[in-house]
């Protein structure tokens, strides 16, 4: 058999990695969805079920505070048919790429929610913390990345009313794209708002007696979970979570500890906890773990009425009954 001249040797070529490149990212004949944060994926299943195929970039135990974006990723993300991330005020390091040219077509940022405005003298005491808190951190290195000293709160998620409009919006972009059932979607959705209510009511009733605790988090990042749900948060330990607080805002921490009711502190799996250590020295305080990333949560339907069962037991953890 006579050899293809040079030009059809290279058209084969060009021929089998097109073809190689279809089968590694549509093997399934679903489209690809990536998502920035594991919550996100738990909503997209939720309404889409096993209608597309779904992926998270930043794995479990990283925190997208300080993630870097690896070439694999940034191929996946090429890929997508759909992406979903919070926004700017979030995964920091996808800001760039994903505000571009070659994505603003295939992304959402769910980030953008009008919200009802919250009590006055609650908006103020929080601003004044905030303050104390920058105060008190101005002695330290200066610091890059995400910090939540102003704007909205970006963990938008904790809070299930904002991620049942989250989902919501999940939903009306997935069923524009091709071979996604529509109604399929919609019957998800509304299986989806029954089942998170119904898990609201009862972490509701699962929490009155923690609203007696006075919680300390290691940034600022359960609050949209603890208002929705009439909890205390009595301190914030750092408003940069990639690095340590300088001695004299642990000092001040030190101080609200002591002289708290009930306190407890909420530790996240992705920072250093080493620090925390010298907190405990002296005091005798409940210590519990909650993952605002939903690591160990199983990517399903149900996940993220899961996750927001962990977020309670998190906290009834802290229950003088219930703490170690």
């Amino acid at each position: 058999m006579p050899a293809l001249p040079k030009t059809g040797q290279t058209l084969l070529l060009l021929m089998c990695t097109l073809l190689l490149s279809t089968q590694a990212f549509g093997a399934s004949g679903r489209p690809q969805v990536v998502t920035s944060l594991k919550p996100l994926e738990l909503l997209v299943h939720a309404v889409a079920h096993d209608q597309v195929e779904v992926s998270t970039l930043v794995p479990s135990g990283s925190s997208p505070h300080t993630y870097q974006l690896r070439p694999s990723e940034r191929q996946r993300l090429a890929s997508a048919d759909q992406v979903f991330w919070v926004g700017p005020g979030m995964e920091n390091f996808l800001t760039r790429l994903l505000t571009g040219p070659d994505f603003q077509d295939r992304t959402m940022a769910l980030g953008v929610i009008d919200e009802e405005p919250h009590d006055g003298h609650e908006d103020e005491h929080h601003d004044h913390e905030k303050e104390e808190q920058k105060h008190e951190e101005e002695e330290s290195d200066h610091h890059s990345g995400h910090d939540h000293g102003g704007g909205e709160d970006p963990h938008i998620w904790l809070d299930p009313t904002l991620a049942r409009t989250m989902a919501r919006d999940i939903a009306e972009q997935l069923k524009t794209l091709e071979g996604v059932d529509a109604s399929a979607i919609d019957r998800n959705l509304a299986d989806f708002n029954s089942n998170v209510i119904s898990a609201e009511d009862r972490i509701r009733q699962q929490l009155v007696p923690a609203r007696e605790l006075d919680l300390f988090t290691y940034h600022d990042a359960f609050r949209r979970f603890a208002e929705h749900y009439g909890l205390s948060i009595a301190g914030v330990l750092t408003l940069s979570p990639e690095r340590t607080p300088g001695a004299r805002h642990l000092a001040g921490v030190q101080n609200r500890l002591a002289s708290a009711r009930q306190p407890c502190l909420l530790t996240e799996p992705q920072f250093d906890r080493q620090w925390w250590d010298s907190l405990m020295d002296d005091v005798d305080i409940p210590l519990s773990t909650w993952d605002p990333l939903a690591g160990n949560i199983e990517a399903s339907p149900r996940g993220y009425v899961l996750f927001q069962q962990s977020l309670a037991d998190a906290v009834l953890h802290c229950l003088p009954e219930n703490a170690e």
